[in-house]
């Protein structure tokens, strides 16, 4: 089983892989011919999350999905270090309890 720390950690950063296919879209709007990218998110075993990134099937935009997928991955991100924080802290506490 992974640790608090590596899965909050995995979340965090499938949550930049979010906010980065996301900005690749919004930036190419305009790009004739081109296939939005999406984050396909898989469970790790013990723990965790991966993210991955693809091309859509179907050439377009969608504006409104990517803004949605950016508030999405701000707040996941922050709750994942939120998590991230506490666990470090209460490893803390714990230490100076056994010193």
């Amino acid at each position: 089983m992974a640790s608090i720390s590596s899965i909050a950690l995995s979340g965090m950063s499938a949550a930049q892989t979010q906010l980065q296919a996301s900005a690749n879209n919004v930036a190419n709007l305009a790009t004739p011919g081109y296939r939005r990218q999406e984050v396909v998110q898989t469970p790790k075993e013990g723990g965790g999350v991966q993210a991955q990134t693809e091309q859509a099937e179907a050439v377009g935009s969608s504006l409104e999905a990517d803004v949605v997928a950016q508030l999405q991955a701000k707040n996941s991100f922050l709750a994942n270090l939120a998590v991230f924080k506490t666990s470090d802290k209460l490893a803390g506490v714990l230490l100076d309890q056994k010193a």
